[in-house]
């Protein structure tokens, strides 16, 4: 087996793990909309049901058009992730690093879908109560930081090939 593959087996494994673990925590010992401060004025540990995607986007929309959305394109997405992985160099780790920790992060909340038909989010981040930012969960930090890290990767490719160019010249 390749290594880009074990990689991407481990990584994606541990954050699935770690994002499970928890989220059966929260679901077993808190309450829907329990909170327990961690640091007071900007961290709780909130237990929220998420019908929708990031956000709550589409959490209004109808019902059977929610469950058909969500549990018909994590399995996409993770195909396109494997395809994309298929085409990347054994040795670039960092782009490695990246589709890993967004194909463990899809899987976690994949997982809430089919068990509950929503995503169990429970990071509460806010300050004072003025502002206030969606409860999140591991899974979704393991999504943005890996489309973060491709952004980067892309942006510093694109840096380095415009400097090639202009040094050609």
């Amino acid at each position: 087996m390749k290594k880009k593959y074990i990689w991407l087996v481990l990584i994606s494994g541990l954050l699935v793990a770690m994002d499970q673990l928890v989220k059966v925590y929260v679901h077993t010992h808190f309450h829907l909309g329990e909170s327990v401060i961690v640091i007071p004025n900007f961290f709780n540990l909130t237990y929220v049901r998420n019908f929708g995607a990031a956000f709550g986007f589409l959490a209004e929309s109808h019902p059977s058009f929610r469950e058909i959305f969500f549990l018909s394109m994590p399995p996409i997405a993770l195909l396109i992730i494997l395809g994309i992985l298929r085409g990347v160099k054994d040795d670039d780790t960092k782009q490695i690093i990246a589709l890993s920790s967004i194909f463990g992060g899809a899987i976690g909340n994949y997982i809430d879908r089919v068990r509950f038909r929503y995503v169990i989010d429970f990071l509460d981040f806010h300050l004072y109560n003025r502002w206030s930012w969606p409860a999140f969960n591991i899974a979704d930090m393991a999504i943005v930081g890996g489309v973060a890290l491709l952004l980067l990767l892309m942006f510093l490719e694109n840096k380095k090939n415009k400097e090639k160019e202009e040094g050609a010249t």
